[in-house]
């Protein structure tokens, strides 16, 4: 169902993708929009175990989308380094596609939520990040993505120095 990669020599392995999803602070989620429209849209996440995990608000286009069609795809861009002289982009990137899902249970909700906040605020106190937790819970919907492929690429150049090194 998912084409193979092209240029496989530049195929990330899958620690190497997770890897990426793990150091990754944002990514742009692609949904089916409006019109037949692509909707693309950068957000924050949280990613285990083959889910990721996000918030938005109850009501909007992102969550219109989802509901009406949960095939999603999520890009991670690890690295973007242009070189001018060479005309190109040093890069590397990760892309999932799974099927979303709106959380309805309170129990996933709140672990979800305490999942993101945890990795964005690692450091907060348990009781602040509960209090804040207990003010956003009416606010937010929380999306779960479960993966059904995962794959990366990165530059030939950066393969290329990393086999030098070995």
């Amino acid at each position: 169902m998912f084409r193979e990669m092209r240029r496989k020599n530049q195929e990330l392995s899958r620690e190497e993708c997770l890897a990426v999803l793990d150091r990754g602070t944002s990514g742009v989620l692609a949904v089916h929009g409006e019109g037949g429209y692509p909707y693309a849209v950068p957000l924050s996440y949280a990613y285990a175990d083959g889910k990721l995990w996000f918030h938005c608000a109850r009501a909007g286009h992102k969550l219109d989308a989802i509901i009406r069609d949960p095939k999603v795809s999520f890009c991670v861009t690890d690295r973007d380094q242009v070189v001018p002289l060479e005309y190109t982009t040093y890069f590397r990137s990760v892309i999932l596609f799974g099927r979303a899902r709106v959380l309805e249970d309170p129990a996933e909700i709140r672990a979800a939520l305490e999942r993101l906040a945890l990795r964005y605020a690692p450091e907060d106190s348990q009781e602040h990040r509960q209090s804040v937790l207990e003010k956003e819970l009416p606010a937010v919907a929380i999306i779960e993505v479960a993966v059904e492929h995962l794959t990366g690429k990165e530059a030939i150049e950066l393969v290329r120095s990393r086999h030098a090194l070995e």
